[in-house]
C-alpha cells in the first residue's frame, strides 16, 4: 500500500510536470523517521525522475524527447488501434521510479530540483505513487 497517492491530469500528448510539492504535501505528517522515499509511476507510458522544473527546460525535455523517439517512427507495436509504441519506448528510456532523501519529514532534494512527472502518451489522468523505505536508524 502506498504512503501517499497523487492523480495529476496532464494536457497535451508529451508534457512534463513537476510533482514534488503536491507530493510533499502528500506525504506531510505521515512521515514521522528519515529514509528515502520511493516515486513511482505505475503506467507503461509514463515516467518519473529528479531535475529542474524551470519551464524552459521543461519544454526543451518534451522537444528532446521527440527528436530522440519521433512519433512517426516505424514500429512494430504500431499496428491496430495501437499506435503509441514511442511513448512506450520514451517511457522505458526515462524510468518509471526515483528514490527521493527523506530527512524529519521533509523531501531533500537540490535546490534546483524537483520531482518531475513525463507524460508520454497524453492527455490523461495518472497515478504517482510513494513509498517510504526507512533507514531504520532514526526515529
Amino acid at each position: 500500500m502506498p504512503l501517499a497517492s497523487l492523480r495529476v491530469t496532464t494536457s497535451s500528448r508529451t508534457s512534463v510536470l513537476p510533482v514534488g510539492r503536491q507530493m510533499q504535501a502528500a506525504i506531510e505528517g505521515k512521515v514521522r523517521r528519515d529514509g528515502l522515499l520511493l516515486v513511482s509511476v505505475p503506467h507503461t507510458t509514463c515516467a518519473v525522475t529528479l531535475n529542474e522544473p524551470e519551464s524552459g527546460l521543461l519544454d526543451d525535455f518534451a522537444r528532446a524527447l521527440e527528436r530522440l523517439v519521433p512519433w512517426g517512427g516505424p514500429y512494430a507495436h504500431n499496428v491496430g488501434a495501437e499506435d503509441n509504441a514511442a511513448a512506450h519506448v520514451r517511457a522505458n528510456l526515462i524510468g518509471h521510479q526515483v528514490l527521493v532523501p527523506v530527512v524529519g519529514g521533509r523531501l531533500q532534494v537540490g535546490v534546483w530540483q524537483d520531482v518531475l512527472l513525463i507524460e508520454c502518451d497524453g492527455p490523461r489522468t495518472r497515478t504517482v505513487e510513494a513509498r517510504l523505505l526507512a533507514d531504520g536508524a532514526s526515529g
